[in-house]
């Protein structure tokens, strides 16, 4: 039997306790969406069905107990956290769906400096744990743009990455153990072991899982020693970006470990830096001890001195760019209206390739962006995040919108450049997504992008989640 929204607004309520329960329309609107529908929102047009209520949870056991009654009576579960995604991973898919909010479980578990491990649970604002950690010279290496309003579980959810992941790496890389809770209600906690041969790695069942397989409620990570004083940054300009792709593979090859390597193409370089002079502009940053900061510094200058193909940039410009780089939640009012005023938007789409087609999906994407889309301010891109076997790219776009209401700008704009960017990048061999996930306006590609492997991704939902309560429309394609 299908429940009503009020039933279940009471079922849940019986369940938790009523000031768990929000049903404040304006709060419902809010959230169900992410930061994809921005035009819409900007505008208050909301076009997602709303959920039947916004329920806040205290801890894993609450969370079993919810997703156990949802599992029986078949009710969507949307997981949320700080709310930062991009790709629609947070919108609300069906009717009478239930956003479960673990912001409320913010407690910074423990911090081990002796065995480096930070535990924490879900609704903990990387920011907060970041900050503790600096206090005893410690940091979790971890830093994206996102870094002021992301929170834990949301990070490891959507298989997060920072700006310094050529030296930390991703999430991925960072957590040890986890806790979630699966549609069940089902509580597993994976240990806290730094490796172990004991059969697949678990861990990447949740990891990475979106809310589409479980919810994320405890996660412990990897933490390092913090030495900002040691950091050592080089910039240079070059004429193309196949010269600036060379470089960065050469790097990596040779097994230097940056903390930040990026690649800008020259009208995304105009747009972040004054120097930039038309050309692309090639950045790194060594950090670490003294004495790995030097040596990998050193190299990196000998790698790009070799190739006579560049020019110098002065090191304090780029340590003052990196002391500016991430994203000010007090900024967002001010882009909204902006926006509002000029009518004019702009979107990212990230993806990735080995070193051999890296720079064809770069070109590809550009020209077919040019060629097909209307309206197009400003087109670019960057690589942001290398490794020994290739890189990601990371699309940067603006255009004006013309003579459209806000609920058509996705269609008219959003999507047809996704789809180039996507199109593109699997037909030459790469990942449609390096690391904002696929979300729900992905899926159409998923099974181009897995192949023959799609096979365990569809079978691992079929196991976890056979009712498919869990965030329906994310990764999984919707059944018609």
């Amino acid at each position: 039997m299908v429940l009503s929204k009020e039933q279940i607004v009471s079922d849940v309520k019986a369940i938790l306790s009523e000031s768990q329960v929000i049903t404040d329309e304006e709060v419902l609107r809010e959230n169900s969406v992410d930061r994809f529908r921005k035009y819409e929102t900007i505008h208050e047009v909301y076009t997602q069905p709303l959920p039947a209520a916004v329920v806040k949870i205290k801890n894993e056991e609450q969370v079993s107990h919810i997703l156990k009654y949802m599992n029986e009576h078949k009710i969507n579960a949307v997981p949320r956290t700080g709310g930062s995604a991009t790709e629609g991973g947070l919108e609300t898919a069906v009717e009478n769906s239930l956003v479960i909010d673990g912001s409320e479980m913010d407690d910074i578990v423990q911090i081990d400096p002796y065995n480096m491990l930070a535990t924490v649970q879900c609704g903990v604002p990387l920011e907060n744990l970041e900050d503790k950690l600096r206090e005893q010279g410690l940091t979790t290496g971890h830093s994206p743009q996102s870094k002021p309003l992301a929170q834990m579980g949301g990070l490891v959810a959507t298989r997060s990455i920072g700006q310094l992941s050529t030296l930390y790496g991703g999430i991925e890389d960072m957590v040890v153990g986890v806790e979630a809770v699966f549609p069940n209600g089902e509580i597993t906690k994976i240990k806290n072991v730094p490796r172990r041969a004991a059969g697949p790695d678990i861990r990447h069942v949740i990891i990475g899982n979106e809310g589409a397989l479980c919810y994320i409620t405890e996660v412990t990570v990897k933490v390092f020693q913090y030495k900002p004083e040691n950091n050592q940054f080089y910039g240079y300009l070059l004429d193309d970006m196949k010269t600036g792709f060379e470089m960065l593979r050469e790097v990596m090859v040779q097994g230097y470990r940056p903390s930040v390597a990026r690649l800008y193409d020259p009208e995304d370089a105009a747009y972040h830096f004054d120097f930039s002079e038309g050309k692309c502009v090639l950045i790194f940053m060594a950090e670490g001890p003294k004495p790995i900061a030097e040596a990998t510094g050193k190299a990196i200058e000998d790698i790009v001195a070799k190739s006579g193909k560049s020019d110098r940039v002065e090191s304090h410009l780029i340590q003052e760019w990196f002391e500016n780089l991430n994203w000010d939640p007090s900024n967002v009012m001010e882009e909204r209206k902006e926006i509002k005023q000029s009518n004019n938007i702009g979107f990212t789409t990230e993806v990735s390739g080995s070193w051999g087609i890296i720079h064809d999906i770069y070109e590809n994407c550009i020209k077919r962006i040019r060629e097909e889309i209307p309206h197009i301010t400003m087109l670019g891109g960057h690589s942001s995040h290398s490794y020994m076997n290739g890189t990601n790219m990371y699309f940067i776009y603006y255009y004006d919108l013309v003579d459209i209401k806000p609920e058509e700008e996705i269609t008219k704009y959003h999507y047809p450049i996704n789809k180039i960017i996507v199109e593109e990048t699997i037909k030459a061999g790469g990942s449609m997504v390096h690391h904002h996930g696929v979300g729900k306006h992905r899926t159409p590609w998923i099974k181009d992008e897995y192949g023959s492997s799609y096979y365990i991704l569809e079978t691992l939902k079929k196991a976890f989640d056979p009712n498919g309560i869990m965030n329906k429309g994310t990764i999984f394609p919707m059944e018609e």
